[in-house]
């Protein structure tokens, strides 16, 4: 079976359940004992913290002691260290070249690449460059970091210098756009080429993840997602963030280089994101299937758990029932 590694694990059990769906070998790491998808895996470690110099000599050691084929980040923190050490890691690192993982990591980085690459976006400022005439209202947001944190909705002009004072990290402003938002889950091969596309609509989100979503057979989402991929290069897993305005237009606003929270439904929805990982990592080709998905599928997350007790040699295991 091909050795998956996957790294700050967190809470991702569901993807690392549907790596052994798929006949993987999981291995997560994480450098929290109580990240619960550890325990999901066949195989768990504790690492050092991202910015630790230890951490990619960790996973490299990892990476040698169980043949591992192919490493899939599960959070933003360590994506542009994995993609600027995948020499050294010596395997297959599922994400996309270091440059473009770095700016979609920074929202004004982020935009002024989309423009570069023809890539409809709203317009976007740093904080000293707000346009006299730009029209209200604007959103004042984090510029780095994920999960809708330290969003502001100013009304005027007194309102966005009071939410740039107030904010407590860098930010950027962008228009607020007033239609209707969407996720498009892709999957890319090592050629950025785009295999398969999946739009969903965001009927509810907590904390800047989907929780309730459908997917739509929607062409011109399915279309954009495709351009959007394979201009920027994208390689394996992406969320693509958009809105259509009532004139039709899209502009995408956010690009996550990795599975996103919405996971689940494009799963359900027969994506086999997982299977193509896979593929990629066994030297496969897969050919793009675009469209090749069952629509009004609909998702509702919910919180799980999972106990644990002390092992006998001092680390922790999954609680039997027996127990």
């Amino acid at each position: 079976m091909t050795a998956v590694l996957f790294t700050c694990a967190g809470q991702r059990v569901d993807i690392v359940d549907a790596f052994n769906r798929a006949g993987a070998t999981t291995i997560a790491a994480d450098a929290n004992a109580l990240a619960p998808a550890l325990y999901g895996a066949h195989h768990h470690v504790l690492v050092p913290r991202v910015h630790d110099d230890a951490y990619i000599p960790a996973l490299r050691e990892l990476v040698q002691q169980h043949d591992v084929k192919l490493i899939v980040p599960l959070t933003d923190l360590d994506q542009v260290t994995l993609a600027e050490a995948r020499d050294e890691l010596g395997t297959l690192v599922l994400l996309p070249d270091a440059e473009i993982v770095e700016r979609l990591g920074d929202k004004y980085l982020a935009h002024v690449l989309f423009e570069e690459r023809g890539i409809d976006s709203p317009p976007t400022w740093l904080p000293n460059g707000v346009p006299g005439d730009a029209s209200f209202p604007l959103l004042v947001k984090a510029r780095h970091g994920f999960g809708s944190r330290h969003i502001y909705r100013a009304e005027d002009r007194a309102q966005l210098g009071f939410f740039l004072g107030y904010t407590p990290v860098e930010s950027i402003v962008q228009a607020c756009l007033a239609g209707e938002e969407f996720s498009i889950d892709v999957f890319c091969d090592l050629d950025g080429r785009c295999l398969n596309a999946i739009p969903r609509t965001m009927i509810e989100s907590k904390g800047g993840e989907s929780i309730k979503g459908m997917t739509i057979r929607d062409e011109r989402l399915i279309e954009l997602a495709r351009d959007v991929a394979e201009k920027l290069k994208l390689v394996g897993p992406a969320n693509i963030q958009c809105f259509r305005e009532a004139d039709g237009t899209h502009y995408v606003t956010d690009i996550n280089a990795r599975f996103g929270g919405g996971f689940p439904l494009p799963l359900a929805a027969g994506g086999r994101y997982p299977e193509l990982a896979l593929a990629l990592a066994r030297g496969e080709q897969p050919e793009p299937r675009l469209g090749d998905f069952r629509e009004g599928i609909v998702m509702t997350r919910f919180f799980s758990d999972l106990s644990l007790t002390r092992n006998g040699d001092g680390t922790l295991k999954p609680l039997t029932p027996a127990e």
